[in-house]
């Protein structure tokens, strides 16, 4: 994890400001969805990505009734019902 050498001030609402200079080179953009994660003692903010709901991948993921699936696991589900 490189350092990005910003400090920001948590305020009362718990809200920091992700410096533009950050939002322009991650292509974050007002409204995007923002995932927390926490690894040890460490927050991590990343660009959301929906994962399968049942391996966590990233790659090629559809919405199916509300959740999220993806190619290769749309794929087994196909075969089951042959």
């Amino acid at each position: 994890m490189k350092p990005a050498g910003v400090v920001r001030k948590v305020d009362q609402l718990g809200r920091i400001v992700l410096p533009k200079s950050l939002r322009k080179r991650y292509q974050m953009n007002e409204g995007d969805p923002v995932e927390i994660l926490v690894q040890g003692d460490h927050i991590i903010l990343e660009r959301y990505r929906p994962r399968c709901v049942f391996c966590g991948s990233i790659n090629e993921v559809s919405e199916f009734k509300e959740r999220y699936l993806c190619s290769e696991c749309m794929a087994d589900m196909y075969q089951l019902r042959r």
